[in-house]
């Protein structure tokens, strides 16, 4: 078992990629980090998020990233990248089938 260092504060969510290759986690330090899940070696650091980061999820075909956070926003990131495709409105969130994103936000789904 391995210690995965990067963060500089508590880590709320971690979240294995679909092929088991990749784990992303996210925490009170506002970002998203991609690591290597063989090897244990912090691939990214993804920044964007001005708040807390409560969840990381990979979408079922692992492409996409999304990670929700206390800055009332749901990011969709490249998994490959890293690069930011998309900031949502919401700080919570699902993924549905055929790829769409459901956010919700002061009880308003979106």
């Amino acid at each position: 078992m391995s210690s995965l260092e990067g963060h500089t504060g508590e880590v709320y969510s971690v979240a294995f990629a679909p092929d088991g290759k990749t784990l992303a986690s996210g925490g009170d330090d506002g970002a998203v980090k991609l690591w290597d899940a063989a090897s244990g070696s912090q691939k990214s650091s993804l920044e964007g998020h001005t708040g807390d980061v409560n969840s990381v999820a990979f979408a079922p075909d692992g492409k996409t990233l999304a990670s929700g956070s206390d800055d009332a926003t749901v990011k969709l990131w490249d998994a490959a990248s890293g690069s930011q495709m998309s900031s949502l409105e919401g700080d919570r969130f699902c993924f549905c089938d055929g790829g769409y994103v459901a956010t919700a936000l002061d009880r308003v789904v979106r």
